[in-house]
């Protein structure tokens, strides 16, 4: 396990009631570790946040979150992250990073969305209508063929450390299709973290950081539950959900020996 991304607790939780299951991400049930966790990681954006070129309090906020693991020597700590990316390459190299290995493929989306833009300046700069049409439907077509690609290769580890991608995944759900940035929430990266590095997830919160989205359907360091849309058949899967939340800590073996 990379240390870089563990979060040593700095409150003494010698005496704070441990849960024995993960708490259900859709609900807002949130456990006294999970609370001290977050207060700790609050701290750390605070501080953090400003090497960064960007201003929470006038820019749009964005969504944070910690989980708590069990480290394989019975100790406790947690790791955090931010859903989706920072503006202008923002980031901190405390954060757990996205699923998606953008080198894949020799960096195929780096390239699909350079030409995606260069089609779009072709068209800014044509002028004859059906050109136009014909580079927009170019666009559209390259457009979905890129993220089914990126979708192919989102892959994630549930608890028994099977390995789906996001269409297989969303295949067999209500969904459909995954929804665009399906993958990039924070419950999604933590737990494909977790999983992978042996940790047992103990407590999982998520909470809106600073500026208010329109009619401040999120508040700065409000607690929300996981979005159903996006995280929830990533979830099921990732927790093998059939009593899903109640048990699935218990089912990740290899980190109880």
């Amino acid at each position: 396990m990379d240390k870089q991304f563990t979060f040593n607790f700095k409150t003494d939780i010698s005496k704070i009631n441990i849960p024995i299951k993960l708490n259900n991400p859709f609900e807002l049930i949130i456990p006294e570790i999970a609370k001290i966790a977050t207060k700790e990681f609050q701290e750390f954006i605070t501080e953090e946040s400003k090497k960064w070129q960007y201003n929470f309090s006038v820019q749009k906020g964005k969504m944070f979150g910690i989980l708590v693991v069990q480290q394989e020597d019975g100790t406790y700590s947690y790791i955090g992250t931010v859903s989706g990316k920072l503006p202008n390459n923002t980031t901190s190299n405390k954060f757990i990073p996205s699923v998606f290995d953008t080198s894949v493929g020799d960096f195929f989306i780096n390239k699909g969305m350079t030409a995606l833009s260069e089609i779009g300046n072709q068209i800014k700069n044509t002028h004859n209508p059906s050109e136009v049409t014909l580079l927009k439907e170019k666009r559209a077509q390259k457009s979905i063929a890129l993220q089914q690609r990126l979708f192919e290769n989102y892959n994630f580890l549930n608890l028994s450390r099977k390995n789906k991608n996001l269409l297989e995944i969303f295949k067999h759900s209500s969904h459909g299709n995954p929804p665009v940035a399906a993958g990039e929430c924070v419950a999604p990266k933590l737990l494909q973290y977790a999983i992978e590095h042996q940790l047992k997830p103990i407590a999982l919160t998520e909470f809106w950081w600073e500026n208010p989205i329109k009619n401040k359907e999120k508040e700065h360091a409000v607690f929300y539950p996981s979005c159903k849309n996006r995280c929830r058949p990533i979830l099921e899967y990732m927790l093998e959900d059939t009593e899903l939340f109640a048990r699935s800590t218990a089912n990740l073996k290899s980190t109880t020996k």
